[in-house]
């Protein structure tokens, strides 16, 4: 068994908040960690720093394509860091455990 991790960028934690939220309930993810992070980069020109919030997601490859187009749909970055990491195993229980909450049908 595998799942993916997928990385994403938010401005605040009540962002990230918000956005783990819904995805939670669409059970399109089973499980989020969410940490601050300082972040340096180019944009539009400008070298910029920024207090961001980081969250990796837990779920299914087959889950990946909406929670990519839900995250694009109503992040608040024009362009969202939106990273799939590579497919990656852990122990077994943990793996069934993720493919268990996945299965179960979104809230309403």
């Amino acid at each position: 068994m595998s799942f993916l991790t997928v990385y994403v960028t938010h401005p605040s934690k009540p962002e990230a908040a918000i956005m783990t939220g819904a995805l939670l309930n669409m059970r399109l993810i089973a499980c989020a960690n969410t940490f601050p992070i300082d972040s340096t980069f180019w944009y539009e020109g400008f070298l910029t720093k920024s207090e961001e919030f980081v969250t990796i997601y837990k779920t299914l490859p087959e889950k990946y394509d909406a929670l990519e187009a839900h995250i694009l749909a109503n992040h608040k970055y024009e362009i969202p860091c939106i990273m799939k990491l590579a497919t990656v195993e852990a122990n077994a229980s943990y793996e069934a455990w993720i493919r268990s909450e996945l299965a179960i049908a979104p809230k309403a």
